[in-house]
């Protein structure tokens, strides 16, 4: 998730950065306007799920897209779906020039939920949202972005009576208007309906922990590229008066879309894009690797000790300090320390052909005081590889009964299984 307290923590962490380096037909679209049919034309979607404690961010987000949109080009599709707690209506429309354009509700779209509470986390809304966005406005390119932008908790999921699996992006708080009766749309669920949509040049994620190894893994026949963080993403999110023109751009637009993210914290937060062609190589390789590390275990898990973690769920609310509810680590400081070193050298050059972009860094921000959460480890550029994956722990310490299991729900799991 976005972290909540992020105005505070920043002001009291400075950021040790490192440098940042470099790797290299869908439904017909009937009454689609001519701008958007236009030669050279491409189509940018940004879902802003801010019915939750992010609502004042996303409408400072809100200004930057408008203020980004004034060096589009005319033919360009810049479209927002905005959910807030500001605004009693979800509505989507066309940003052109610095103005919301052809304003339309959820209602005017004939686009119901369940419950009848029209959550941004819904995939009734969501899938709704997407087809109108992409059909409406189509991209005579074949240019398809999407930015999904709200609380994010990588691919964990929750098993609910009533909700179902939930988690993982999206968080929607509901008429009620506070996460007691929050919703969530889980990764599973959300790649379903991503390929029902066009094929997307690039799947933004601006929120928290989304880019682990089985996020990427289940989203990777999505999108050409996905972009985010594995770790905590700050309050404000992207800087999208600077980076909105990058996601129109051609060639390694990625590049400068992360480096200007990366600057707007001053370096407190990792970045990362993904080439997702290479996510089948990359699983295949962390099946093999891991099968090197298989007698490094203790009582049949390893021992985490020191690892780079990039969140911490304090499930029992405690104010001690419990390593056993780290579970983001990252994959590749997991490597380094556990298979030999020829197989971590393999493993780690089939990552790099996928990590095409990747800023480091040694502090982010967080919800989290770094010293009670965070001081179990120290990252350096060597150690920190950009994404995490998930290492099963003893069932008997914190929720990793239901971690254990829930990953076996993932696509990740069958090639990977630990």
């Amino acid at each position: 998730m976005k972290t909540k307290y992020f105005f505070a923590a920043v002001l009291m962490m400075m950021a040790m950065m490192t440098a940042c380096s470099n790797d290299d037909n869908y439904v017909e679209a009937s009454a689609a306007r001519q701008s958007s049919s236009a030669s050279g034309a491409k189509t940018v979607l940004i879902y802003m799920a801010g019915r939750n404690d992010l609502s004042d961010a996303l409408a400072g987000d809100l200004r930057e897209v408008k203020e980004g949109s004034k060096r589009l080009r005319q033919n360009d599709n810049l479209i927002v779906f905005v959910r807030s707690l500001n605004s009693k209506m979800p509505w989507v429309a066309r940003i052109q020039n610095g103005e919301v354009t052809d304003s339309v509700s959820l209602r005017d779209l004939g686009i119901t939920s369940s419950d009848g509470e029209n959550r941004a986390s819904d995939p009734a809304v969501m899938e709704g949202v997407m087809r109108y966005a992409f059909s409406h406005y189509p991209a005579s390119t074949g240019h398809y972005g999407l930015v999904i932008e709200g609380h994010g908790t990588g691919w964990l999921m929750m098993n609910d009576v009533k909700r179902g699996r939930s988690r993982a992006a999206a968080v929607d708080w509901g008429n009620r208007g506070n996460d007691s009766d929050s919703r969530w749309i889980n990764v599973p669920d959300l790649t379903a309906i991503l390929k029902g949509i066009p094929h997307l040049k690039f799947l933004m994620f601006d929120c928290c922990c989304m880019m682990c190894l089985e996020n990427l893994y289940e989203l990777r026949s999505t999108a050409d590229y996905i972009i985010g963080s594995p770790a905590e993403i700050p309050g404000p999110g992207a800087p999208y008066d600077q980076i909105v023109p990058d996601m129109f751009a051609d060639g390694q637009f990625y590049s400068n879309i992360i480096d200007k993210y990366y600057n707007s914290v001053n370096g407190t937060l990792p970045l990362v894009a993904v080439k997702t062609s290479e996510m089948e190589k990359v699983a295949q390789a962390t099946h093999t690797a891991l099968q090197a590390t298989s007698d490094k275990t203790v009582n049949g898990y390893h021992d985490m000790t020191g690892i780079i973690h990039y969140y911490h769920m304090d499930t029992n609310k405690s104010k001690d300090f419990f390593p056993e509810y780290n579970i983001f680590y990252d994959a590749g400081d997991f490597m380094r320390t556990f298979a030999p070193a020829d197989v971590y050298q393999q493993w780690r050059q089939v990552l790099d052909l996928a990590i095409v972009k990747k800023c480091t860094a040694m502090k982010w921000a967080t919800d989290k005081r770094w010293q009670w959460k965070y001081s179990d480890f120290t990252a350096t550029e060597e150690k920190m590889h950009g994404v995490s994956m998930f290492v099963p722990q003893d069932p008997a310490k914190g929720d990793y009964a239901r971690y254990n299991e829930d990953i076996k729900l993932m696509e990740w799991y069958k090639v990977c299984p630990q």
